[in-house]
């Protein structure tokens, strides 16, 4: 049976205690080894895969992500949509620890990252104003405020490189910019599913004040840890609560390749068409 949605666990949740019928399944895909097998299941009645963002015991890090294997892992195995989730430190007093934040926007201070499965004598340019399905973000966030969570509804994320923690002077600087909150992973995760055609929602879970706060100087794994362990709880319902309201999509997120694909067919070679044919077989043969 084809797995419906995808869910990525980040730092501190490993795992989907409610998913009953499991399998692991590893994939092999044309950009590599995703961050470890894909555990194929059953959740509130619909088919998922879950797959630990950082591999088994948490190894690796943020800039060592492969983050197109484990996007297109998702795609072959039939996902449509993607959850993830991931801790953020949080650039206002408002976003307070173990808060859940669906941001609707990205800021990219990545650098050494591939944030595209295109190139190599194909081009794509997909339409990335709004980052993240609004109609995935909405059901995710009602689902959270139904488990009890302090729920904001829109936000903006900036997206460091890492894996260090940022100067206090970074910290003020994306605080002046208007950011809410503060992470590693997730933009490349969301451009590469928009070019899959897949909708894409990042549930952040807020473990600190990043280092602008004067009570939060130095942000300690510790800390994130604590909080998070705090959060996985909520965390998992939240996805639960998701995933079974999902219904047929209805946004614009399956068509994203319509209209982006600017080489010509004929120009394509050979091997680049069939190794993206699970992301534009529909469009070029």
């Amino acid at each position: 049976m084809s797995v419906e949605i995808g869910i990525i666990g980040g730092s501190g949740l490993y795992a989907m205690a409610e998913l009953t019928e499991r399998e692991e399944r590893a994939v092999s895909t044309p950009f590599g080894e995703p961050s470890g097998p894909y555990v194929l299941g059953t959740l509130r009645g619909r088919r998922v895969a879950f797959l630990a963002r950082h591999g088994v015991g948490h190894r690796l890090m943020p800039s060592e992500l492969n983050f197109r294997a484990n996007i297109f892992g998702f795609k072959v195995l039939g996902a449509q949509s993607i959850i993830s989730a991931s801790a953020v430190g949080s650039l206002h007093e408002e976003y307070r620890p173990l808060d859940i934040a669906f941001p609707d926007q990205f800021i990219d201070r990545t650098f050494n990252r591939i944030g595209t499965f295109f190139g190599n004598g194909i081009v794509a340019h997909v339409g990335f104003a709004q980052p993240f399905c609004e109609r995935l973000r909405t059901i995710a966030a009602d689902g959270a405020e139904e488990v009890g969570a302090r729920v904001h509804r829109r936000g903006t994320y900036v997206c460091m490189e890492g894996p260090q923690f940022s100067t206090l002077a970074e910290s003020n600087l994306y605080r002046s910019w208007g950011a809410d909150v503060i992470g590693m992973t997730n933009l490349q995760e969301a451009k590469l599913a928009r070019e899959a055609e897949m909708c894409y929602v990042t549930m952040a879970l807020v473990t600190d004040y990043d280092c602008w706060h004067p009570d939060h100087e130095h942000v300690t794994v510790e800390m994130i840890i604590a909080n998070l362990t705090q959060n996985a709880a909520t965390a998992q319902q939240v996805i639960a609560r998701a995933v079974e309201r999902l219904g047929e999509r209805t946004c614009n997120c399956s068509r994203a390749l319509a209209h982006a694909l600017i080489t010509s067919p004929d120009a394509i070679p050979a091997d680049v068409k069939r190794t993206l044919a699970p992301i534009i077989g529909k469009y070029v043969r």
